[in-house]
């Protein structure tokens, strides 16, 4: 997925376009089209937590519980990175997201990328009874307790919810760690995002207001620490097709879209996951044309 200045493609689940908030999820059919999205050498599909809906919020992703699904796609796939778009930390205990993280990355023979947020749904903390108000520093110590339960034997830890003084978290990653990549700005700072994360997860900005973002943010890293976000697209049948606004992207021809996809390269972004939601085409054209006109002008770094 990542190499510095470079610039690959993926994708987001579900790999449908829907009305509304829920999609159809039919589970035969995103299988045969995540197969499909390796064949055509995306580097990634992501999949999203959202554990409850909020009807007020909208989108609730792929539906399925982010790690049970994740199970699912290791057993169907070969070669394409799977990432978390993103995993909620205060929501979830750490320890059992690192020992997930952990087992989903060595049973996928080490493809996991692991996306962190703090979640942004209001009733989604009282219903978890987290004060949301926390939520930054409980995001924290998840981030510390995960990398440390990787790192070191027999660790002993103590967070607001960990008082670890015997046990052992199996299995471990190889390399005793996992990429994380922090979501937005999870209520920390760029300087904190820097030093604790492997990467940074974003949001589609515009091109300029991005590039002074990943200028800051490459001002921050000693070393190549890739930096992704996330862009709707709807694909045209015209390619040479302006682009329109719509949530968070463009509907847009590809001609259109591989000359926005190099601007960003340059701005310094590594890898862009395309959302299909409000696509006006079916899903499996549009696939086909980004994967034989799109993505071999960004190929992943395996064919490098």
């Amino acid at each position: 997925m990542f190499k510095e200045n470079n610039l690959t493609l993926g994708l987001f689940f579900p790999l449908e376009s829907y009305q509304g908030s829920i999609p159809e999820m039919n589970v035969e059919q995103q299988i045969k089209r995540v197969k499909k999205a390796e064949e055509l050498d995306f580097a990634s599909v992501f999949v999203r937590d959202v554990p409850l809906h909020d009807p007020h919020f909208g989108d609730v992703g792929q539906i399925y519980d982010p790690w049970v699904f994740l199970g699912f796609l290791i057993a169907h796939t070969k070669k394409i990175a799977l990432g978390t778009g993103s995993i909620i930390l205060p929501l979830r205990h750490p320890l059992h997201v690192a020992k997930a993280a952990a087992s989903a990355d060595r049973l996928s023979g080490e493809r996991l990328v692991l996306g962190v947020a703090t979640g942004d749904r209001p009733i989604e903390f009282p219903a978890f009874s987290v004060d949301p108000d926390q939520r930054s520093r409980l995001f924290q110590e998840s981030v510390m307790v995960m990398k440390t339960a990787w790192k070191e034997n027999f660790p002993h830890i103590h967070a607001s919810n960990v008082h670890m003084e015997k046990g052992n978290l199996l299995p471990k990653p190889h390399g005793s760690d996992l990429p994380v990549l922090v979501t937005g700005h999870s209520s920390q700072s760029p300087e904190w995002i820097a030093q604790n994360s492997d990467g940074w997860m974003y949001y589609p900005r515009n091109i300029r207001l991005q590039s002074e973002l990943i200028k800051h943010w490459r001002s921050l890293t000693k070393e190549f620490k890739p930096f992704a976000q996330s862009l709707y697209v709807d694909l045209t049948e015209d390619p040479d097709q302006a682009p329109t606004p719509i949530h968070l992207g463009f509907r847009i021809g590809r001609n259109l879209l591989v000359e926005f996809l190099k601007r960003l390269k340059m701005a310094g972004v590594n890898h862009v996951i395309f959302n299909l939601k409000y696509g006006q085409r079916p899903v499996d054209e549009v696939m086909e044309e980004l994967g034989d006109e799109v993505v071999p002008r960004f190929p992943s770094i395996r064919d490098h």
